[in-house]
């Protein structure tokens, strides 16, 4: 096992080294490249097809074929199946959201299974931070609405101990007042020292959290910048991006 050094004793939460990944024949990500440590924001940005989704996919092993190297805390990833990858400490929260239908919003909750060795957030300390769901515990899946699906989707992950959150598109599609909601849900994670992955497509949602950007297109990483660059990179953006 490597371990990647930061100069702060510990390895980066996540670190992607010359990344290939395919679908079948068809190359998606080339060489990609990129860096997240522990306790950072990190948004991925780019146009619908750039990549982002796929980025995601490919560090938990959802992809075709993958060349590279991709290290969750320390520990080479590329080789392992999806379950090994879950239990170095990954939440991913898919676009999709995953939510059993059949299943009330406290059993959808208890459902995935504890991380070895880490304790995760207890079902009192995931209904402080979201009331709703609380409201909804005997509610099944199907009657929930697509914020209270977000926040189970995300509070799911929580509770297993899962310390690196992948997620893909949270904001989608959701009223403004829950994604005022998911904003100070990612602020409490992060003072609570998550590392948190972002793919957003809503750029006023994710520039005020993300401590950096990474902007992808056509499967590769093009732009990289830090939060205190924004408004600077912002004609890039804007070309890149049409924000």
């Amino acid at each position: 096992m490597s371990v990647v050094n930061t100069g702060t004793g510990r390895p980066s939460a996540l670190e992607i080294s010359q990344l290939h990944t395919w679908y079948g024949e068809s190359h998606i990500l080339h060489d990609v490249n990129l860096k997240v440590e522990q306790g950072e924001v990190v948004t991925l940005l780019g146009r619908n097809g750039a990549g982002r989704t796929t980025t995601l996919r490919a560090i938990m092993g959802l992809t075709g074929a993958r060349t590279g190297s991709i290290k969750v805390n320390g520990v080479e990833a590329v080789g392992l199946p999806t379950h090994r990858i879950a239990h170095l400490g990954i939440g991913y929260c898919p676009e999709e959201r995953g939510i059993f239908s059949s299943l009330s919003t406290e059993e959808n909750l208890l459902l995935p299974p504890k991380l070895a060795g880490e304790k995760g957030m207890s079902i009192e300390e995931i209904y402080a931070m979201f009331p709703n769901l609380q409201e909804r515990r005997h509610s099944q899946g199907t009657r929930l609405s697509g914020g209270e699906q977000q926040m189970l989707a995300v509070a799911r992950i929580l509770r297993t101990g899962a310390r690196l959150l992948l997620l893909d598109e949270i904001s989608e599609g959701l009223a403004p007042v829950i994604v005022q909601g998911l904003a100070r849900m990612i602020t409490t994670l992060k003072a609570k020292g998550y590392t948190i992955v972002m793919v957003e497509q809503n750029f006023r949602f994710a520039a005020p959290l993300a401590d950096r950007f990474y902007v992808m297109e056509h499967g590769q990483i093009v732009e990289t910048f830090a939060a205190s660059e924004l408004d600077a990179k912002m004609p890039v953006l804007t070309e890149l991006l049409g924000v």
